[in-house]
This record gives C-alpha cells, sequence and structure tokens, in this order.
C-alpha cells in the first residue's frame, strides 16, 4: 500500500487533497470549519481582555522588552562583552536568566551593530524581495496568477514590519523572515538554499528549530538521504554552538538571578489567533471578526496540496499546538516565526472552499491550476 511504503508521494499525487474526500467527509470538514470560526470568534476576545488585563498589572514595571534589547544592543555596539551587557540588563530589570535560552543568542545584536541604517533598509527590501520571488517559483507549478499575485500582497503585508526602525530588536521578526524564505527556496534539485536560511533562522532564535526537524522527517520518509545527512550536520553544529552560548551565560549568571516561570501556559489553540490578530493588520479589526479570519490560512494551506502544502501545514499547526501548550500570555510574539508566510495561505482558500462545496455537492472537478 503506497500510503504506507511512501506517505509523502501518496499526499503529492493527490493534487488538491480536498477533491479526494467523499461527500460525507466534505460536509464534516465544512461543519468543523464552520464551527472553529464561531469558536474562534468567542474565545480569542476573551484571550485578548485576559492580555489587556496583563499588560495593564505590568504597566507599573514600565520596562518593554524591545528596551531591554536596546539597552543590550547599545551596551555590545559601545565594546562591552555582548553576554555581561545581556545579563547586566536582564538581571536590573528583574528578567530571568535561567535556563540558558532567557537569554538570546548574540546574532541580531552583532547584525544591529555592524549594519548601518540605509544598509539595513536595504538588507531589509533584498529579504523581502527575496522571499516573493521565492515563493512566486515555489508556487508557479500549481498555482494560477491571481493566486501568486494574491500570495505576494499577503506575503508583503504581513512581512511589512521587517522595515520597521526597530524590527532587529524583536528577534522573531527576523527569524520568522528567513523561515519563509528557506520554505519558498526548497526545490528537490536544488536544497541547500533553503538549509542555508534554516541556519540563519536558528541563529536567531531556537524556535526555528522545530522547523528543521519537520524538514528532516520529511526528508527521511522520502529516502532524500543526503539532505537527512545535512539536516543532521546542522542540527550537530547547531547543538555545539547552543552549547557554547549556554557556557557563556552560565559565566556571567550570579546566584541570586531570576529563573523562569516556565513554559506551561496551557492556554490552548486560542493563544495562537490572539496572536496572529494582535501582531499583523488584523489588529485593526474587532477582535471578534479578526480570530476567524486569522483561522483561514490554515484551510488555504491544506487545500493547496502537494509537498509545499503537506510542510506548511505541518508547521503550521504544529507550531500553534506549541503555543497552545507552552506559551504564556505574553509569548504571544512566538507566532512571529510562522509569518510572513502563514498570512499567505489566504490566497488559496477560495480554491479550498471551491473544492470542499464541489465535493460536498457530489461534483467531480478536473484537476487543473484554477
Amino acid at each position: 500500500m503506497r500510503l504506507l511504503s511512501d506517505p509523502i508521494g501518496w499526499w503529492c499525487a493527490l493534487g488538491r487533497p480536498l477533491r479526494h474526500l467523499s461527500r460525507g467527509g466534505a460536509i464534516a470538514v465544512l461543519l468543523v470549519l464552520a464551527a472553529t470560526l464561531a469558536w474562534a470568534a468567542i474565545t480569542v476576545p476573551r484571550t485578548a481582555d485576559a492580555y489587556d488585563v496583563k499588560a495593564e498589572a505590568d504597566k507599573e514595571e514600565n520596562f518593554t522588552d524591545l528596551q531591554l534589547y536596546a539597552h543590550i544592543h547599545e551596551r555590545f555596539r559601545q565594546g562591552e562583552s555582548y553576554y555581561a551587557a545581556a545579563l547586566d540588563e536582564q538581571r536590573r530589570h528583574n528578567y530571568p536568566t535561567k535556563p540558558f535560552v532567557t537569554v538570546r543568542l548574540p546574532t541580531m545584536a552583532w547584525i544591529d551593530t555592524h549594519l548601518a541604517g540605509r544598509v539595513r533598509q536595504l538588507a531589509s527590501f533584498a529579504l523581502m524581495l527575496g522571499i516573493v520571488l521565492a515563493w512566486i517559483g515555489a508556487l508557479s507549478p500549481f498555482t494560477n496568477k491571481a493566486e501568486r499575485l494574491a500570495a505576494s500582497f499577503l506575503f508583503l503585508a504581513a512581512g511589512g514590519v521587517i522595515f520597521a526602525d526597530r524590527a532587529l530588536l524583536f528577534h522573531e521578526v527576523s527569524a520568522g523572515m528567513l523561515v519563509s524564505l528557506g520554505m519558498g527556496l526548497y526545490r528537490k534539485h536544488r536544497w541547500w538554499p533553503a538549509l542555508i536560511a534554516i541556519a540563519g533562522a536558528l541563529a536567531i532564535r531556537e524556535l526555528a528549530l522545530p522547523f528543521l526537524l519537520l524538514w528532516g522527517a520529511i526528508a527521511v520518509l522520502e529516502r532524500r538521504w543526503k539532505e537527512v545527512a545535512a539536516i543532521g550536520a546542522l542540527l550537530a553544529i547547531y547543538a555545539v554552538a547552543l552549547g557554547l552560548h549556554a557556557n557563556a551565560v552560565a559565566e556571567y549568571r550570579l546566584p541570586g538571578d531570576a529563573s523562569s516561570p516556565g513554559w506551561s501556559g496551557l492556554i490552548g489553540p486560542q493563544m495562537a489567533l490572539f496572536s496572529l490578530t494582535h501582531l499583523t493588520v488584523l489588529l485593526f479589526l474587532p477582535v471578534a471578526l479578526a480570530a476567524p479570519i486569522a483561522v483561514l490560512p490554515l484551510i488555504g494551506w491544506i487545500g493547496l496540496g502537494g509537498r509545499l502544502g503537506l510542510v506548511a501545514t505541518g508547521w503550521f499547526t504544529g507550531f500553534a499546538l506549541a503555543i497552545a501548550l507552552f506559551a504564556r500570555i505574553e509569548n504571544f510574539y512566538w507566532i512571529m516565526l510562522v509569518l510572513p508566510a502563514y498570512a499567505a495561505g489566504l490566497a488559496f482558500v477560495p480554491r479550498a472552499l471551491a473544492d470542499l462545496v464541489q465535493t460536498a455537492l457530489g461534483r467531480q472537478v478536473a484537476e487543473n491550476k484554477s
């Protein structure tokens, strides 16, 4: 049975997978989708209210993460050791230094120090342009021009934050952009540029690691052993780098330093949706309207099909699950790891809904790009 011997090939052979559901299956998916949209409209505003309460309570501290990283970067720019500056600032403002992952890797401080304002803007423009062009190429074989145009617009809308003056202070922004670039760059005959992009994301934020593990698992299932070996090598190098980072943090840590309260928020899937409504253009809509819209890209990615749709769906659902289980309410910025790519799924929602409705009505549709 091909599903067992070659699950990735089996999935890719389906083309547009929602067309292969039974009529009852399509109806069930539509009902679940409707229920999910209603659930999001009801529950996510409550999470937003909880965040507002927490933010109001924290106002007295009057010191933000952006200020923390700005202080660290400035001290590093003045020639101070990154780790001495980082741990001193975190200690001074009652930020934890235990475990070592509470202290960011020095990559963004180095970039912020060595890239002048205009060069930084040009680099951001090149990264955004690279993402759009990479994805146009990745989507061309099985999407139409309207879908690619819509996806390009959504990439720009969701990734435009990279042009903000203080974007380099948010590590998740740059890491998410590089993950999106890596996803778009991947080709079976030329996968190494994607690996370089993912390595860059890892150098900024360890939260990109699950994507590399997902890629590795798919490569194993596809028996692409050169890819598996390269991914394994990157994992080994990264383990060494994290070990060096942990040792450097330990060297500057003091006995009285604060520890993290842990990552066991167990808020639920509404946390990921709240984060999307809080950090994208959906912020300008009422939460009860924005939350259901934030659900829709996922059905678009599922409906896209192929290896690209499978990787995207696995990454987005897996990361949303991690946020649901582990994120505290103040960790909403983690969601930037899936942006801007997640938002582009809105471009494929019309095809997904059309496939579901036509299948539910018992109509057979020929496979094509439209």
